[in-house]
């Protein structure tokens, strides 16, 4: 039995953040090859979300430009899979009628979690895919496909990959496709427990699951009615529970399952994000709320991302009042420009999204005087966009209560905190940054002093 890996042994481990995409490039090329054959065999109708990005592209000549060069300047010796946007359109196409199922790829990751992202890998991090990616009209139409997909994922029909052996129906692009309460995905799912084997958190792996999570086993898809129902599933009562000593008011505990990726105590409210380093911009992640105003020059942001395998919903951090909601449309697949044609850009453009990405504000008015106003956002990345907020303004929220949820996984989040609130953070022995480990859902990461 594999022992669990504790924070000092995965401080060496190099992924893709949050292990959303592996990280041999080599599989990912072989895997489109093999989408982009099942796509031209398959012949589907084909998604009117999509026929409407194909004719927006058409119908501008600066997209055009921009979808043709993404491909035409992606350099050679690239071996890109995908030779131009119609091709890139009719994968879309396809995965639109697929759930991700798990397949044993390197080591422990096992999930193409972005495939959308995989397929556009390449071409982000052309100047044709910034301008393609950055475009409002492009980003509307992402949105309306993406939908179409989330809606999906939603149905019975997504239920095909929560089996616990080979999927029933045939995915060519996979290597040995098999479903999600399988004993190896079920031990990958296990592995980013930080809590596993401690307490009563089982060491075995279907036996972590059936502790940890809401689910039925006796039931067909252990009671899951569809793959987003599986994916926003939630912990059972008293498995991630505010400690005793953490209610003390200085205390502010982890809004997500998550691993810490940044923390700086210096923002600025306006700020060069897309320059090297990616300082934060205030206003920009707030996309100009009138709340910015209640914040200044000097704000703490503390930063984690989100596991493809773990927990995908929001909790509050503190005690306190919700004085504002917010969702902010926003892109999709832009990365930092800086990145250039770097295979991790998505990784290292953590703090660029923050102020580009679709997200979510949540400010909530503390109890405690010495925190005071401060912003959860909840920010999308690639596919993983849909942010659903379940307070209201005007609400009060206990610290561990929920406030909200990614669909269709999780991807990064940051907490804000006005200037002169003093906090002192702990990454529990950690240094942030891409290869750190989950802390426990409603953990200490900081207090204010």
């Amino acid at each position: 039995m594999e022992t669990k890996l504790n924070y000092s042994e995965m401080s060496h481990v190099k992924y893709r953040v949050g292990k959303w995409l592996p990280s041999d490039r080599d599989f990912l090329n072989r895997w489109i090859a093999k989408k982009i054959i099942q796509s031209q065999n398959n012949n589907l109708e084909i998604n009117q979300a999509i026929r409407d990005l194909r004719q927006a592209i058409y119908a501008d000549p600066v997209l055009y430009m921009s979808f043709t060069s993404m491909y035409d300047e992606i350099p050679q010796g690239y071996n890109e899979p995908v030779k131009n946007f119609e091709t890139m359109l009719l994968i879309l196409n396809q995965i639109l009628n697929e759930a991700p199922c798990y397949s044993v790829i390197e080591d422990q990751i096992g999930l193409i979690g972005f495939p959308i992202n995989a397929i556009l890998d390449w071409a982000m991090g052309t100047r044709g895919g910034y301008l393609a990616f950055t475009h409002p009209v492009v980003n509307q139409k992402l949105s309306v496909i993406l939908n179409e997909w989330k809606n999906f994922l939603a149905t019975s029909a997504s239920q095909y990959v929560l089996t616990d052996g080979p999927i029933p129906q045939p995915q060519p692009d996979y290597d040995t496709p098999l479903g999600w309460f399988s004993p190896v995905a079920l031990e990958a799912i296990a592995a980013m427990d930080p809590l596993r084997g401690i307490g009563d958190d089982p060491e075995d792996a279907k036996a972590n699951f059936i502790y940890n999570y809401q689910c039925d086993p006796s039931q067909p898809y252990y009671g899951f009615t569809s793959w987003d129902h599986f994916f926003t599933r939630k912990f059972n009562p008293g498995v991630r529970e505010v400690s005793p000593d953490d209610m003390h008011p200085d205390v502010i505990v982890n809004a997500c399952e998550s691993a810490p990726y940044n923390c700086v105590t210096n923002a600025k409210m306006r700020d060069k994000f897309w320059m090297k380093g990616q300082p934060y911009s205030i206003t920009d992640i707030m996309a100009n709320h009138t709340l910015t105003s209640e914040f200044g020059d000097g704000c703490s942001v503390y930063q984690a991302f989100l596991c493809s395998k773990t927990y995908h919903r929001w909790n509050s951090p503190v005690d306190g009042k919700v004085i504002a909601v917010q969702n902010v449309p926003g892109t999709y697949y832009a990365e930092d420009p800086i990145e250039g044609f770097d295979p991790s850009g998505p990784n290292s453009s953590q703090g660029y999204i923050a102020e580009l990405a679709a997200r979510a504000l949540i400010f909530i008015q503390s109890d405690n005087d010495k925190i005071g106003l401060m912003c959860f956002v909840a920010i999308g990345m690639a596919e993983v966009s849909s942010c659903e907020i379940t307070v209201t303004e005007g609400q009060y929220i206990k610290k561990g209560e929920p406030i909200g949820t990614f669909h269709f996984g999780g991807s990064t989040h940051c907490l804000i905190f006005r200037p002169g609130v003093n906090v002192e953070f702990d990454f529990h022995g950690q240094t942030p940054g891409l290869n750190t480990y989950n802390i426990p859902l409603k953990a200490r990461i900081g207090k204010v002093l």
